[in-house]
């Protein structure tokens, strides 16, 4: 007996924000149905000794070794600057505060 009717594609619809015609609605009705069927399929193999995977080959991150590379001194990062005050970036103030 199926569990999806008209009456519940049509409110999925509303829950959605999709306007469904009534050949959607009667498409969408056996389409679900048949997913819902699938997943409990599914379900029924599924056992509790087999672990959850969320991916079926294990994964591990790979990481370069993080060496220090040449590191740009104060002058030349503000060289190309709008506004310095010759130590810092000097941006406008926001949301109306005053430094």
């Amino acid at each position: 007996m199926s569990d999806i009717t008209p009456d519940l594609v049509r409110h999925l619809g509303v829950l959605a924000r999709i306007q469904l015609s009534d050949e959607e609605v009667t498409s969408l009705t056996g389409e679900l149905d048949a997913i819902v069927a699938s997943i409990a399929q599914v379900s029924e193999v599924a056992t509790s000794d087999v672990p959850a995977t969320s991916h079926p080959i294990p994964l591990e991150n790979v990481f370069r070794e993080d060496i220090p590379g040449d590191m740009l001194t104060t002058d030349e990062a503000l060289r190309n600057a709008p506004d310095s005050d010759g130590t810092r970036f000097r941006v406008t103030a926001i949301l109306g505060e005053e430094q």
